[in-house]
């Protein structure tokens, strides 16, 4: 029996875990008390989800669609047909050889490009692969087939983060170590149900509540961290900017804010002092007139209050970022930190609470249209992923790689991304089990999962670890797909003997945060993980003497919110039908690829529920099961729940089951800076 050291595959918390192996199966999963993030605790999906590596669902090597060969076969290289053909066909597919698929891959993607130009490819690459696999997959895209077309999955949760934080800070990244809560004073929670989606963090809240430091929720319905929490502000949906301008407005009027910290270390707020001043729906008596919602004035000042008074810290989740103004919305949180001087310290920042185990990682990498890696400036911005569906309808793109991120089954509009998916004459995908997408994929490759191979992750603090295979398979990695397909294409750009090979290059491509983040001192600190920058030491915490803007300044800027939905209608007295809102739960991971593996997870949540105010319950009186729809499409049948959670006119889903078709409901409305889709809130009536 073996006990192995690494990182968990699940959320941005990034817990380090420990696994007890034996014959090459995992046994059992468990975190040991000196491991920084974990601190000895995992949640259910980090210590029960480790079934999906050895599934017999697993996607077993690469297979082709004989009915994509049968409709290039006129065009093929004869030993190339031959050899593909040498393979008997199994169920509308072969198996062939690696080298055989990465061939076939090359030949169809220089046929595409030189007819239609390499601006005629694109790739997107979730975040649930390493940054190795992400830098290759960038630069195959960038430097081997010239297009500028590369995008991730932060495209769909915290790209406004990124945007939002860089135009006040000039940093789209968590200030500090998760570590901080212990010193922190006050916290607010807004837009993020920590208890389900990032368990682990929400545990050392709760244990800092317990020692008495008082927490604020903020959220469209009561979520379970709101019974810890000393104010429960359940706000109207699209509200977001309108609470924290009105959280700003408050302290700004009662001169909360710190003179010195503003003199010192910003510019431009008096002009956005006047700017806030000067907008009536920044007040919070706005709320006054908001039916079911006229507490919110006391309640706001009081957060107000206690944020601007004590050192204090501010998470956030897709809660803020997946709205119309969820770039602006993480500004202002931005706009907070900066004039209360809650920044730049132990026990005061930001922290934006990041979905995926990899996306920080995999943007720091330049997995994004407008950046290259080390967020430089690309030589030509491509396009977003939403921009990517509509050039596939529109004809213009032909070809997707697409690496671990299940587009037809995460993103809004599935009608839409249906329609451009069918319309692309070329479709590889790198997977570990069969879902939505590669039932359009010509070309599948199983790879290998994050409990196999060898790579850096970078969690929702900066801080990487360097994972270690717990198991063993002769599937290739992301990466090695990458560069088996480059080298077909018979280029030199990749050529790379292992991960630490592409690393080394990392670190010397990506200098202001990796240059002194070496495998070596990351396998001495493989519990405890390093934060970025990493030269000399690590960085814990940033923003201590300056910010990373050119002049080391925070620049206020405000926006002003926009009425509209659910407040437009309450103040008219006028509410029709509902707002859906979604989500994830405790037990299951997006798509729920990897959970659904798991018998232990999968009980407990075998499909997506929909929930119900007890206020509205006369509605559903008689009805067995429902359907969600809205102007963009319609839901599968779905059963409800009612509970006094929700309030009148709002409605929460899960989207982890494919069946349900949560996302053929929700539109292309999106945050007006990034394209990162409205997924907290769209209008339905029930069926």
């Amino acid at each position: 029996m073996q006990e192995i050291d690494s990182v968990c595959a699940y959320c941005g918390v990034g817990c380090d875990i420990s696994a007890t192996v034996e014959d090459n199966e995992i046994k059992s999963v468990f975190a040991k008390k000196e491991g920084t993030v974990s601190e000895g605790q995992l949640c259910v999906k980090g210590k029960y989800g480790f079934d999906f590596a050895q599934s017999p669902n697993r996607l077993p090597k690469v297979k082709i669609k004989t009915s994509f060969i049968q409709k290039n076969e006129l065009f093929l290289p004869k030993a190339l047909k031959d050899a593909l053909y040498a393979y008997p066909n199994t169920d509308g597919y072969i198996y062939p050889d690696l080298q055989s698929a990465y061939a076939l891959c090359a030949w169809k993607l220089k046929q595409i490009t030189t007819q239609h130009g390499n601006f005629s490819f694109a790739a997107i690459g979730g975040a649930r692969g390493n940054c190795e696999s992400s830098y290759l997959l960038q630069k195959f895209t960038r430097k081997v087939i010239n297009s500028p077309h590369i995008d991730n999955c932060a495209r769909v949760c915290h790209a406004p983060t990124l945007k939002g934080m860089r135009s006040i800070i000039g940093e789209g990244a968590a200030t500090n170590p998760f570590s901080d809560i212990k010193k922190t004073e006050f916290m607010i929670v807004i837009g993020s149900n920590t208890t389900e989606a990032h368990p682990i963090v929400a545990n050392k809240m709760i244990k800092k509540v317990k020692e008495g430091v008082n927490l604020a929720v903020v959220d469209v319905r009561e979520i379970t961290l709101a019974k810890k929490a000393k104010y429960n502000c359940i706000i109207p949906h699209e509200a977001n900017l309108l609470f924290l301008n009105m959280m700003a407005h408050t302290i700004i009027t009662e001169a909360l804010y710190d003179e010195t910290f503003i003199a010192q270390r910003s510019s431009g707020f008096e002009a956005y002092k006047e700017e806030i001043l000067s907008d009536p729906t920044a007040n919070p008596d706005f709320f006054a007139d908001v039916k079911g919602y006229e507490h919110l004035p006391i309640m706001i000042r009081e957060i107000a209050r206690e944020y601007a008074s004590k050192k204090s810290l501010i998470f956030w989740g897709l809660g803020i970022t997946e709205h119309l103004d969820g770039s602006y919305a993480a500004a202002s949180i931005c706009n907070l930190a900066v004039m209360t001087g809650n920044i730049g310290k132990e026990g005061a920042g930001l922290m934006p609470l990041r979905g995926q185990n990899n996306v920080q990682g995999t943007c720091d990498m330049g997995c994004l249209p407008y950046y290259d890696p080390d967020y430089q400036q690309p030589l030509i911005e491509g396009l977003k992923t939403p921009d990517m569906l509509n050039a596939m309808i529109d004809g213009e793109i032909k070809a997707l790689f697409n690496m671990g991120e299940d587009i037809a089954h995460i993103h809004t509009n599935q009608n839409k991304i249906e329609k451009a998916l069918q319309n692309l004459e070329f479709i590889v995908v790198n997977e570990l089990f069969e879902n939505e997408i590669t039932k359009y994929a010509d070309i599948v490759f199983g790879v290998k999962s994050a409990y196999e191979k060898t790579g850096v992750y970078v969690n929702a603090e900066r801080r990487l670890h360097l994972s270690q295979p717990l198991i063993n398979n002769d599937l290739p990695d992301d990466w090695e797909v990458i560069q088996g397909i480059s080298k077909a294409l018979e280029s030199d750009k990749l050529d790379y003997h292992d991960s630490r090979d592409i690393w080394a290059e990392v670190q010397v491509k990506v200098p202001n945060r990796f240059s002194g983040a070496s495998y070596e001192k990351l396998e001495q600190n493989r519990l405890q993980g390093l934060q970025w920058p990493i030269h000399e030491q690590e960085t814990p915490v940033l923003h201590l003497s300056e910010f990373r803007t050119k002049d080391g300044l925070a620049h206020f800027r405000y926006k002003k919110w926009v009425k509209r939905g659910m407040v437009s209608e309450l103040l008219a007295d006028k509410r029709t039908d509902f707002y859906l809102t979604s989500g994830r739960v405790l037990e299951h991971y997006n798509n729920a690829a990897q959970t659904k593996e798991s018998e232990k997870l999968l009980k407990r949540h075998r499909e997506d529920v929909v929930l119900v105010s007890s206020e509205d319950a006369s509605y559903f009186e008689g009805k067995e099961y429902i359907v969600l729809r809205s102007y963009y499409g319609k839901s599968n049948p779905l059963k409800f729940k009612i509970t006094k959670k929700i309030k009148k006119g709002t409605l929460f889903v899960s989207f982890h089951h494919a069946k349900s078709h949560i996302n053929f409901v929700f539109g292309d409305e999106a945050d007006e800076l990034t394209k990162t889709a409205r997924f907290k809130s769209v209008k339905v009536r029930i069926e």
